[in-house]
Parts: C-alpha cells; structure tokens; sequence
C-alpha cells in the first residue's frame, strides 16, 4: 500500500479514494486499454483493496459491476450497504469494523467467502440468498446464543467457518454442537473436524438431527414446489399467456356479476353455464398452448442473434488483436533505431514515418469497428424484422381466439334472452312459481330489471374478453420494443467504447513518441 494515500480521519468511499485503489493495483487486461490508470474503466476491475482508508461508508461502487473480490478490513464501517450492483462478487472481507447487523446482501448472490470477525454483530440473519457461500468467517462478534448458528445449515455448500470469541462459548464444548449439526463441514476455527470428533457428534445428537432432518425436508420439498410454481407462472407470464390455461378468464367475467347467481338458479341456466365454461376454456387453452410454442420460437430467435452477435464481435476483436501485434512489433523496432539516430534531420523524417504508422493503425482499427457497425446493424434489422412477424402472428391468433371468446359469449347472451322470456312468462301468469326459487322469483317480477341484469352482465363479459386481448397485444408489443431498444442501446454503447479505446491508445502512442523527441 502506498504510504502517501494513508487516511487517518474518517472518510466516506467517493471516486477519488477509488480511483486511487484502483491505480495502485491496475494491470491492463485488454490490448487496447493503454497501461493509464487513471482512464480505467471501474466496470472492468475485477479486484478492489479499500483496507486501512478509515472509511465510514460503503458508497460509489455502483460501476464496478465486474468486482469479483472485494477488501474493506480494518475500516470503521458501521452498517452493510451500497452492495447492490456488484452481481459478480464471490469474496467480501469486511472484518475489523462497526458493523452491527447483517444485511445489504441480497444482490450479492454469488458470494462464496464472507468475512465479518471482529465486528458488533449479534445474530446470525439476513443471508437467505447467499446459496454459494462455502466460508464464513464471524468470530469475535457478540453472538449470544448458539442456537443461532443453526441458520447456516441452510447453506449446503459450506465448508469452513470462524466462530470463536462469540460470548455463546461459555454453553460448553460448542465442537461437537457444530459437528453434529453440520455433518459436512470440514473446518472449524481454522482448524479441522475430525472423524472422531464427528462420531461422538453423530452419536450424541442423533434423534434430534433425525427429526430435524425430517422437518428440513418437509420445508425443502414445500420450497421446491413454490419455486416450481413460481418458475411456471414467470413462463406464462414471458410468454403473455398467463392464467388462459383453463376456466380463469371465464370465472373473471362472471366474478363481479351481482346477479349472476341468482340468474344461475334459473332453470335451463345451469346447462347454459356449464356449456359456455366448456367452450371458453377449451379455446383459452388452445391459445395457452399456442402462446408457449411461440415464445419457445422468439426465445430460440433471440438466443441465436445474440450468439451471431458475440460471434462477429469476437472475430472483430481477433482480428483487432493481429493488427495490433503486428503493429507493436514494427513500432518497438522502429522506436529502438530513432533512439539510435543522432542526426536531427533523419530522426525527423524517422518520427513523421513513425507518425504516420500510427495514422494507418488508427484508421485501420477505425475501419475494421466501422465494419463491425455495418455488420451489426444489418444483423439487427434482420433481427427486429423476424421478431417482428412473430409477434404480429401470434397477436393475429390471439385476436382471432378472443374474436371466438366474443362470439360465444354473443351467443350465450342471445340464449340467456330466450331462457329470462319464457321464465318472464311464467312467473306472469303466476304458473308453476312453486318450482322457481325465491330470489328468482323476486329478480323475474320485475322485467326491466332482467333485461337491465342481462344487458349489464353481457357488457361486463365482453369487457373482460377485451381488456385481456388488449393486455396481450400490448404486452407483447411492448416487450418487442424494449427488447430492440436494449440491443441498439448495448451496441452504441460497445461501438462508443471501443472508438473512444482507440483514439486513447493512438493518443497515447504519440505521446511516447513525442517524448523521444
């Protein structure tokens, strides 16, 4: 560490501090990225040592989204946080703080190691989301009861944790606790389980660990199914056809009927329903079907672009690399014979030769990513435009089902007429009112009010009908959109990337040259 960056007041985390660490351990990484730290892109670091700054808070690491490994010991940090962007982040150290409670990890999934020793903390919570976590590291910390330590077991993949100088010491040997209750692990307290250890444990504990495993099961297995619940509704929901595999929709339309189901008790209604319920869900699940066999097609579409886009990216970046190793080893040769040169009038000559070296690098590399461009956008038109018919088909069969839906329910009204004359008739000439219950009897005493019910029900139900084929159409259109804005979005900014590397390099070749002047 450098000794002129040592902080000894309390600091809070801002771009300086941060463009400071990553100066100090910067190594270039990509052939284009000229060795200037202080140009480095956050998002490229993969490491960040922040130990020994007397830093407050966590803060301003929104873009270092590659962070990978991330050191912030011996600080006086006092709460978990500001975490959220680093998706990438398998190791964290932040022992020696002021941290009170566990919390801020939700984002960080696929941390592995968690070091927190020698902080306030006081329960072992908050870390649901850590399912790759294998070391943990939480010793010299206030953890009361030993019970606590039971949440980790959750973790399956856990192979070693720190424990010791937690106040939950003094409930004994706590060795043969954790070895009975973790039977995988491998270290405790830096220091090995072993088979004899783990025997007793086994032994000593063995009704309880049976009873809980059962119980862990039991939740395991409840948890698998709400996952598996919720990873086929997310489908559904991709694939714009949720809750059409069945009755939902028809149920909907007869939900907030107010008399529904006093017209339901009518005689010959019943059968009516049952055929209606019938019809509507065999054509809802035929668009259900249908609606997961085309987003099956748009997903395969768009794996295959972005597979086609890496691709020419790739070989883009291949043939960048050639051009510019070929170029490298000419200039070495050529800088080495201009420092060789004593005659001003030759080494001038020399260094416009080496200029104009450098011009032909750059409108080189600038016309292999101009070509790269064109290439791309061409992918993408062809992209969008395939995208595109599959979702005007799929709207097309979704309008044409929902067109049907219309026309049955149509259909139903126009029965449901017939049936409320005729039952009209017969409480009017007050024959056979016995056989009619009594709601019914009261609803069909007053005619404008059954055609008013009727009338009103039909317009609900075709409201419904629409507002669903509305919120299909629209959905679909609109995930075609943001899904073609996000590509050109993700290439403009590639190609501003890659222009702005290029000209940094170039920039930075003239000014070695210019130094040999």
């Amino acid at each position: 560490m450098s000794s002129e960056y040592i902080i000894s007041e309390p600091t809070s985390m801002d771009k300086e501090i941060l463009q400071h660490a990553v100066q100090e351990q910067f190594k270039p990484d990509h052939i284009l990225r000229f060795p200037d730290a202080s140009q480095i892109h956050f998002n490229e670091v993969q490491k960040l040592r922040l130990e020994y700054k007397n830093i407050l808070r966590i803060d301003h690491l929104w873009d270092f989204s590659s962070l990978s490994k991330l050191e912030l010991n011996n600080n006086a940090i006092e709460k978990i946080q500001g975490l959220d962007h680093l998706i990438n982040l398998t190791w964290l150290n932040l022992s020696f703080n002021q941290i009170e409670k566990i919390e801020g990890l939700e984002c960080v999934q696929k941390l592995e190691v968690l070091n927190l020793s020698n902080n306030k903390i006081s329960v072992i919570e908050n870390m649901d989301t850590l399912e790759n976590l294998t070391h943990f590291f939480i010793s010299n910390n206030l953890i009361g009861q030993l019970d606590n330590v039971l949440y980790l077991r959750k973790f399956k993949n856990l192979a070693a944790f720190n424990l010791f100088g937690n106040p939950f010491l003094n409930e004994g040997d706590y060795r043969f606790f954790i070895a009975g209750y973790f039977p995988k692990l491998m270290f405790l307290d830096s220091r090995i389980l072993d088979q004899k250890t783990r025997k007793e444990a086994s032994i000593k504990y063995h009704y309880v660990l049976e009873k809980m495993r059962l119980e862990e099961l039991e939740l395991h297995q409840a948890d698998e199914a709400r996952q598996r619940h919720e990873a086929e509704l997310k489908l559904h929901r991709d694939a714009f056809v949720e809750f059409l595999n069945g009755s939902y929709l028809f149920r909907t339309m007869f939900k907030d009927d107010p008399k529904a189901q006093t017209l339901h008790c009518a005689p010959g209604v019943d059968s009516l329903i049952q055929r209606f319920e019938h019809q509507m869900g065999e054509l809802c699940t035929q668009l259900f079907e249908r609606g997961l066999d085309e987003h099956k097609r748009r997903e395969t579409e768009v794996k295959s672009f972005f597979s086609c886009q890496e691709k020419a990216v790739t070989d883009c970046q291949e043939k960048a690399s050639q051009m510019l190793a070929k170029f490298n080893h000419e200039h070495k040769e050529r800088t080495e014979e201009l420092q060789q040169l004593s005659d001003p009038e030759v080494r001038k000559v020399k260094i416009d030769h080496c200029n104009g070296e450098i011009n032909r690098l750059c409108k080189n590399l600038m016309t292999l990513e101009f070509q790269l461009v064109s290439e791309m956008e061409e992918k993408i038109k062809t992209f969008e435009s395939r995208i595109s018919d599959m979702v005007r088909h799929f709207s097309e069969i979704a309008q044409g089902t929902f067109s049907h839906c219309r026309d049955l329910e149509d259909d139903y009204y126009q029965k449901m007429q017939i049936v409320a004359a005729k039952i009209l008739q017969t409480v009017a000439r007050d024959a056979r009112k016995e056989d009619l219950p009594d709601d019914v009897i009261m609803l069909f005493e007053d005619r404008d009010a059954v055609i008013d019910a009727l009338a009103t029900a039909h317009n609900n139900h075709l409201l419904k009908i629409n507002d669903r084929e509305t919120q299909l159409t629209t959905g679909i259109s609109a995930w075609k959109e943001a899904l073609i804005k996000g590509i050109r979005d993700e290439e403009l900014k590639r190609n501003r990337m890659n222009i702005s590397d290029i000209h940094r390099y170039v920039d930075n070749l003239r000014e070695q040259l210019e130094e040999l002047i």
